[in-house]
């Protein structure tokens, strides 16, 4: 099973759903017939949050790392420039690190209220913002694929270190060292500089922690998330197993572009529902008989399923209750200008499609064999490049897009109204 397969028509019947549509998942939880839910998730279920993506231009982290710099921006998490340099870390360790700046998601709190109802069997995030766990998540059923700052250890005695003492050092933005009682005939040099290396010559002078001749540790701490030249967590292996054994898949804003865990999706069984909420449609979804695609804002499809479920009054005030009213308006008011945005990003496409179809009706035009002149349009994917196939490529994402930005209206609507127990209707249901 995989992207290669083919995709699954109108007509091809479900193995398990009534039908390829939200209320029929709806109906397979209530039915009993869902009870060992597996959920996958990405950074979509934080966008709300206000959390800042890596990549964006002139928002995006790496961008307000330019003036540290580093060699290059994904430098932050590579783990032989962490123990030359960890400054760079933990000044982005300030913007990302959890507690009150950044809130839970309704999306995060429909997890909790899975995982209170009995129906969660495992939580497996690529995020790294705890965000699930302050949503209320039993940590037993979450699976970090990517690590977390939920605790945080020596890098070479591998001893923990105190959740209050790191919280003091990210406030004021400076680098911890391993308080642990040193052992063995270990140099100082093995820790990437103890006693302040690693540390421009003006802020070794003043260092005043750890060093190696107090007979202790002094290594570097970092928090357990995974760093390039660091394997996975053990327990993303030793669970995976746990995405066999589910009866309903739910995947939740990423994209399946990093692996191992985009592969995870793919390790279920043809005939368990997979539903995909997410602004698009990502890795081998639409192959499946049993495929549900519910494209657009993760909040929104998340308060759609609650409608279906007759959970969204409880949704809605657990939520409120948790984050308060003031942070669960910012984050309706944030969607809705999201929605906005994208509506305008639309339309600018809508017309560089309008320009490149009037270029392929004067020019995109060959000739047959018998003289006669036909059109040349590329492929479906817009991989065979000739005169007029960027016209029908840009036709061809137009559809998509008018699709996805149809989802973004019906969420902008629900969010821009006052009173957000409103059920909005306007989101897709993909069938692939």
């Amino acid at each position: 099973m995989g992207q290669e397969q083919s995709q699954v028509t109108e007509d091809t019947p479900p193995l398990t759903l009534q039908e390829r549509t939200l209320p029929a998942v709806a109906d397979l939880i209530k039915s009993g017939r869902a009870r060992r839910i597996v959920v996958m998730t990405g950074a979509g279920i934080s966008t709300a949050a206000g959390i800042p993506d890596f990549r964006s231009p002139d928002t995006g982290l790496y961008a307000n790392l330019a003036a540290l710099n580093l060699p290059e921006p994904e430098a932050v998490f590579d783990l032989t420039f962490f123990r030359q340099n960890p400054r760079p870390f933990y000044v982005l360790a300030r913007e990302l690190y959890p507690g009150a700046r950044y809130r839970p998601t309704i999306s995060h709190v429909f997890l909790a209220l899975l995982a209170r109802k009995g129906l969660l069997h495992a939580l497996f995030t690529q995020n790294i913002d705890c965000l699930e766990r302050a949503g209320g998540v039993p940590g037993d059923r979450i699976v970090e694929a990517h690590g977390s700052f939920a605790s945080q250890r020596c890098v070479d005695c591998k001893v923990v270190f105190d959740e209050g003492k790191m919280r003091g050092f990210v406030e004021r933005g400076e680098v911890p060292r391993c308080e642990a009682e040193r052992t063995g005939d270990r140099e100082a040099e093995a820790s990437g500089g103890l006693g302040g290396a690693g540390l421009d010559g003006e802020e070794k002078a003043a260092w005043d922690g750890p060093r190696a001749d107090d007979g202790v540790c002094g290594g570097l701490v970092k928090p357990d998330i995974v760093f390039f030249g660091e394997p996975l967590p053990r327990a993303f292996f030793d669970r995976m197993s746990a995405v066999k054994e589910a009866d309903l898949v739910l995947v939740m804003g990423t994209s399946l572009q990093v692996h191992p865990f985009a592969g995870l999706p793919d390790m279920v069984n043809e005939d368990i529902p997979r539903v995909l909420f997410n602004l698009e449609r990502v890795g081998s979804f639409g192959t499946q008989a049993d495929d549900v695609m519910v494209l657009g804002d993760c909040d929104g499809g998340v308060r759609r399923l609650a409608d279906e479920l007759g959970w969204r009054d409880e949704l809605e005030k657990t939520w409120r209750e948790l984050v308060g009213d003031e942070e669960a308006e910012r984050q309706l008011q944030g969607a809705a200008k999201r929605v906005a945005k994208r509506q305008d990003e639309v339309s600018k496409l809508a017309d560089e499609v309008d320009q490149a179809l009037h270029i392929g009706d004067e020019e995109g035009s060959v000739k047959r064999e018998g003289g006669e002149k036909e059109p040349v349009v590329g492929s479906v994917e817009g991989t065979t490049q000739t005169a007029g196939s960027e016209a029908q490529t840009a036709k061809t994402d137009e559809a998509g897009i008018a699709s996805e930005n149809e989802a973004l209206a019906g969420v902008g609507d629900q969010y821009s109204s006052a009173n957000t127990s409103d059920n909005a209707k306007t989101e897709t249901d993909g069938t692939g």
